[in-house]
């Protein structure tokens, strides 16, 4: 095994890490990703910043928390000027390439106002998360506007698929036993084949696309963020996966009438969200849990053909490799659908990484139980590159340690989510403000507690009540009190850390070269006479004044008494 010089960075959307069979499904066996926990390091308590694509993924993207970078929401910007993976290893010489989703819309208003042309190369990467776009696809609906250049939808045409939007007339629209044909949008036909052969299906096109890219990428190092589209929604696949899977296959619901017995408002809000009804009847949900399956087991097998690619051109070893997820799927689990809000099956994700690095020998095919979040795969990259930590600008930190077998002493006690339902109808609902819709949790590992600015916290206790089923927000116990109390402050002592200063390190802050450069500089704060400035540099010590003759003849002059003139001499 040798140092790695490139990085796989894979995602998919939406996947639930109990859905491996590395994760312990019983029945969805995913032996290819099985393959990348055997050989490297499975995180158990892996966490995202946020339960939703978009805030998630700018977490990923750039290493910092959600009110950090600022995108709140699928819609919301990331804002021009924020640096993310591929600013940080470009002066790596690095390149970062993007094949397949990213969720990011461009900042065209910052860009405007700085004067950036956003078809300029900065421009194209500012409007691409950093990366170098040779595939962008971020699979929804293309007249949403938010792909801004669909080539599956070319591709599709290329192959004799037509229409207007092949991607959702033939890529996700099904076809039942009577041939009538049906959206993919609706839940309960998941369960059917795509009218798309798989072999033109959305994921094994997107490996592909990405094995075109190793074939050319040459000698320069780079990273590859590899961003799987499913199995997000529409929940439907392609033949032979359709009714691989059925309602026998499936993970128990994850729910209880006790949930909904005086529930949190904004909990029982989120409950009566169209896509929460839907899930909550048993032939939806089982149509569902079909597509999604079938999706999953996709996955795996293009990771299969993926990782032969990667053996035979001889670059699995000296690859980095990276499988995640930005999200969790609810599934119907504790009331409701989608993702948005903090419950395991949504905010844990799966996390395995293959360092080919010798140093990592020692930890291959085992399981981490650190509380580990999104923020950190960045820092772990530009480590791989050799890069120095930039601790004032990422939130996360390196996880190779973990790799080589070690803790770090200082290790992170919990893990931050954060969620803003401003753009959801929970919002309507409630009649709350959109500046307080802003959902935080935190979860140390035992506790899980979530602030919802103007209401009651919410509180479980995962040790016992591992599925989160009772919510203590509003117990009157002692314990509950306390840990309440405790869990808040940790959140608040979270929150009060500083995040915007990211221009100057803090390294500089810490040393006294800050002042001793600006009294070099001639500019003399407090010095109560000459003598008070001779006896400070020789504390100082300042490293200009022997290679610098005009800082040193400057300093020299001032600690130089000042002649005496009479007044007529001045005249």
């Amino acid at each position: 095994m040798t140092q790695p010089r490139n990085v796989l960075f894979i995602m998919c959307d939406q996947l639930r890490a109990d859905h491996l069979s590395c994760y312990g499904h019983p029945h969805l066996h995913t032996p290819h990703i099985d393959a990348l926990a055997a050989r490297g390091v499975v995180f158990d308590r892996a966490y995202v910043q946020s339960p939703v694509c978009g805030p998630s993924r700018m977490s990923y993207y750039t290493g910092r928390y959600m009110h950090s970078h600022g995108v709140s929401w699928n819609f919301v910007p990331l804002k021009a000027g924020e640096m993310t993976i591929g600013d940080h290893l470009r002066p790596l010489g690095v390149r970062s390439v993007l094949v397949g989703k990213t969720h990011m819309r461009a900042d065209y208003a910052g860009m405007s106002r700085m004067g950036i042309d956003p078809e300029s190369a900065i421009g194209v990467r500012i409007a691409e998360c950093g990366f170098e776009p040779f595939e962008r696809d971020d699979g929804i609906h293309p007249y949403s506007g938010h792909d801004p250049d669909p080539n599956y939808s070319d591709y599709l045409r290329a192959q004799g698929f037509g229409g207007d939007n092949p991607w959702e007339s033939w890529a996700n629209t099904v076809v039942d036993h009577d041939g009538t044909l049906h959206s993919g949008w609706y839940l309960k036909y998941s369960r059917l084949p795509a009218r798309i052969p798989n072999e033109h299906a959305e994921t094994p096109y997107t490996t592909r696309r990405a094995i075109d890219f190793l074939r050319q990428a040459g000698n320069q190092p780079w990273l590859m963020h590899l961003s799987y589209i499913k199995p997000h929604w529409p929940y439907v696949v392609s033949a032979p996966y359709a009714g691989m899977y059925g309602p026998e296959h499936a993970l128990s619901l994850v729910r209880d009438e006790q949930e909904l017995n005086d529930p949190h408002p904004v909990y029982a809000a989120f409950t009566h969200h169209r896509v929460s009804r839907s899930f909550s009847q048993p032939e939806v949900r089982n149509a569902v849990i079909s597509g999604y399956m079938g999706l999953v087991k996709q996955i795996d097998d293009s990771i299969g053909d993926l990782m032969a690619y990667l053996r035979e051109s001889g670059q699995m070893e000296q690859t980095l490799i990276v499988f995640c997820s930005d999200h969790g799927d609810y599934l119907g689990d504790h009331w409701l659908g989608e993702k948005e809000f903090f419950h395991e099956p949504s905010i844990r994700t799966p996390l395995i990484i293959v360092d080919p690095d010798s140093r990592a020998d020692t930890t291959r095919g085992t399981r981490c139980s650190a509380l580990v979040e999104s923020v950190d795969l960045l820092p772990t990259f530009i480590d791989v590159y050799g890069g120095p930590a930039v601790p004032h600008v990422l939130d996360g930190r390196s996880l190779r340690s973990f790799l080589f077998g070690h803790t770090p002493p200082d290790w992170r006690q919990a893990v931050v989510s954060e969620y803003d339902y401003s753009f959801q109808d929970a919002r309507i609902e409630l009649q709350t403000p959109p500046r307080e819709c802003w959902l935080r949790m935190i979860f140390d590992g035992h506790w899980k507690y979530i602030w919802a600015e103007g209401y009651r916290p919410m509180l479980f206790d995962l040790q016992q009540d591992p599925q989160e089923l009772r919510d203590l927000g509003g117990s009157a116990d002692a314990e509950h009190v306390a840990a309440r109390q405790r869990m808040h402050e940790k959140l608040f002592e979270w929150a009060r850390q500083p995040r915007q200063r990211v221009t100057v390190p803090d390294g500089l802050i810490a040393t006294t070269e800050v002042q001793a450069r600006i009294t070099e500089s001639g500019v003399l704060i407090g010095y109560v006479d000459e003598q008070d400035l001779i006896e400070q540099r020789k504390t100082f010590k300042p490293r200009f004044a022997s290679s610098n003759p005009l800082v040193k003849r400057t300093l020299d002059r001032l600690t130089q008494p000042i002649a005496p003139h009479r007044h007529e001499d001045l005249a």
